[in-house]
C-alpha cells in the first residue's frame, strides 16, 4: 500500500512538472522562446482561432483576453475586460442608427424580410454626415439608362454604376457618390428609391439633411427618375 501511495505521489509530480513547462509546436523541434509558455512554428501553416459569428461572440461570457474571430465582420477580437476590441483599437460591438461607423453614419440596419438579411449578422446603410452636392442633376434626360431601374434595398449601387457607364454627362449626382472618397472609403453610391426612404425615416437620426429632394438612383422611364423630399417625405 505504502508503495502505490509513493508511486501515485511520483506521478502527480511528474504531471505537474510536464504541465507547467514551455510546449513548442514546431516542424524543426526546437524549443519554446524563454518569454512564451506556447511558441507555435510554422512557414506554411497559420494559427486558427474559434470562428463565429458575431451574435454567437456576444453569447459568451468572455474571460479578459479572449481571442475569436469575427465571422459577421470579418475581423480578429479580443475582450479586454470592458467591451470586445479588434486589433486595429475600434470597438468590435454592433453598430447602432445615428452611430459613426465606416467612414459615415448608420442610416439604416436591415431587418428580417428585407433583401440580404441575414439572421445573426448586422448589415445596413452606411450615409455620408453631410451632403456632397446642392443642384446637382440627375443627368441625361431623354436616354434610357439599361440597369438602373432597381427600387428594392441593395439595388442603389448597382444603379449607380449603370448610371455612371451610361450617362456621360460631368457633375451628375451618381458621379458625384461613384467618385467620393470619404474618411477612407470609397465605395458610396447614390440610394435607390427604397434606400432613400430609409435615410427619410431616420433623417433626425443620421442628421446633415436638408428640407429639400433629394434624388435616387432609380429610374423611372428615359426621361423621370425617383427622388424624395426631406421636409414632408413626399416621392
Amino acid at each position: 500500500m505504502k508503495t502505490f501511495k509513493l508511486f501515485f505521489l511520483a506521478t502527480i509530480l511528474m504531471a505537474t512538472c510536464g504541465l507547467s513547462a514551455q510546449v513548442a509546436i514546431s516542424t524543426d523541434g526546437s524549443s519554446a522562446d524563454p518569454s512564451a509558455g506556447l511558441e507555435v512554428k510554422f512557414t506554411d501553416k497559420g494559427l486558427l482561432p474559434p470562428r463565429m459569428t458575431q451574435a454567437q461572440r456576444d453569447e459568451i461570457t468572455p474571460a479578459v483576453g479572449l481571442i475569436v474571430f469575427n465571422l459577421t465582420t470579418n475581423k480578429p477580437n479580443y475582450y479586454n475586460g470592458t467591451v470586445w476590441m479588434n486589433y486595429d483599437g475600434t470597438f468590435a460591438i454592433s453598430p447602432k442608427l445615428g452611430d459613426a461607423y465606416n467612414g459615415g453614419i448608420v442610416a439604416y440596419i436591415l431587418q428580417a424580410g428585407d433583401p440580404g438579411y441575414v439572421d445573426g449578422e448586422t448589415h445596413g446603410i452606411i450615409a455620408a454626415a453631410s451632403d456632397q452636392s446642392t443642384g446637382a442633376i440627375w443627368g441625361c434626360e431623354m436616354t434610357d439608362i439599361p440597369g438602373a431601374l432597381g427600387t428594392a434595398l441593395r439595388t442603389g449601387y448597382q444603379n449607380t454604376l449603370a448610371i455612371v457607364t451610361g450617362c456621360g454627362e460631368s457633375g451628375i449626382a451618381a458621379q458625384i457618390c461613384n467618385n467620393l472618397i470619404l474618411n477612407g472609403y470609397d465605395d458610396w453610391y447614390l440610394p435607390s428609391k427604397d434606400e432613400l426612404n430609409k435615410l427619410y425615416l431616420n433623417k433626425n437620426l443620421i442628421g446633415g439633411f436638408a428640407s429639400a429632394y433629394y434624388w435616387s438612383s432609380s429610374e423611372n422611364s428615359f426621361h423621370e427618375a425617383n427622388l424624395q423630399h426631406f421636409g414632408d417625405g413626399n416621392q
